[in-house]
């Protein structure tokens, strides 16, 4: 998630500029055909390319509305993970007491039940945050250049380090065999979770009443991490993308046929302008396109998505705080204005 004021310039012009090179050959080669060869017939009335970017702008303004429905869905998810991770930490470790003395455990030995569980919760964003980045077909992440201006300023932590480096500190060894075999890991986890519910009941430390409570959060957590995933697994549907994909770049091509018979009737070198005047034309409609190809799949991993990494990490130092742990991660730092 980008935190600047304003995108600069330098970075738009960067991350679109070999489309800007696109367009600079396309109106040059129109203009010198039209000009120098004298092939006036390639000029083409302006009306009806007009209607054809009138149609283009409403199905941009259509998509990129649904990417930022989607995108803001995604972060509202999120912000219901933040809370839910608060609220099950605050009663794991009121809910679980020593009201019972027959129960045989110890202030010790439920301290340690209590750093069990956030630690196995911290384990569930990790595994679910290492999942929402694994790349999919249909997103631009897979298919972007390198050295693009998206890949020059930022580094997806979950793309760079394997998810076994983060769970196997920070789980117990029987787990942790258990859950690194399983494919959806935060899944899996989950279902630990719930087993050491009942078994903290099993020993007295939970009533039947703050075991359901908890169970409760158990299954919003659930439900947190489905939505996540119908966000992550199930595209913008590709008849919309493909088709705006295809109206937008028939009409970027049209665009310097029917403006240099504009420029042509001011008469003297003003046919020239045609050139920069369609560059500016096509790089409005296509970085508007692209603005959209890149908000609507949320978890990605690119500078304008939500920063799961981020927040998962404040949540992490959060909970570890509500059971008065020392040893405390650093945040994740920005990277060039940009959230992670």
């Amino acid at each position: 998630m980008y935190t600047g004021r304003n995108f600069p310039l330098r970075g738009m012009l960067v991350w679109t500029r070999y489309y800007l090179f696109t367009f600079l050959l396309m109106s040059t080669a129109v203009v010198v055909l039209y000009e120098i060869f004298e092939l006036k017939w390639l000029a083409l009335p302006w009306v009806p390319i007009a209607l054809i970017g009138t149609a283009v702008a409403f199905l941009i303004g259509f998509k990129n509305n649904a990417s930022y429905g989607r995108t803001w869905e995604a972060r509202k998810i999120y912000g219901g993970i933040v809370n839910t991770s608060r609220s099950f930490t605050a009663m794991v470790r009121d809910f679980a007491s020593l009201e019972n003395p027959e129960n045989g455990l110890d202030e010790a030995a439920l301290r340690e039940h209590h750093r069990r569980a956030v630690k196995r919760h911290v384990a569930w964003m990790t595994a679910l945050r290492f999942q929402l980045r694994s790349p999919r077909p249909w997103e631009s992440i897979v298919y972007r250049s390198k050295g693009q201006y998206t890949e020059k300023v930022t580094s997806v932590e979950e793309q760079k380090y394997k998810i076994e480096e983060f769970l196997e500190p920070i789980m117990e060894p029987e787990e942790y065999k258990e859950v690194i075999s399983k494919k959806n890991r935060a899944t899996q986890i989950l279902g630990l979770q719930s087993k050491h519910l009942k078994e903290l009941y099993q020993l007295g430390a939970l009533d039947n009443f703050r075991l359901m409570e908890l169970q409760k959060m158990i299954t919003e957590m659930y439900t947190l991490q489905g939505k996540c995933e119908r966000i992550k697994n199930f595209p913008y549907p590709r008849q919309f993308a493909s088709l705006n994909m295809h109206f937008v770049w028939l009409f970027l091509v049209l665009v310097p046929f029917g403006l240099v018979k504009e420029f042509a009737k001011l008469g003297g070198t003003f046919i020239w302008l045609t050139i920069p005047i369609s560059m500016i034309v096509c790089w409005t409609f296509h970085t508007m396109e692209r603005i959209g190809e890149v908000t609507e799949n949320p978890f990605m991993g690119g500078v304008n998505d939500v920063p799961i990494t981020s927040i998962s990490r404040g949540i992490e130092i959060d909970l570890l705080e509500l059971i008065d742990e020392k040893e405390l991660p650093e945040g994740i730092p920005e990277q060039n204005n940009t959230q992670m």
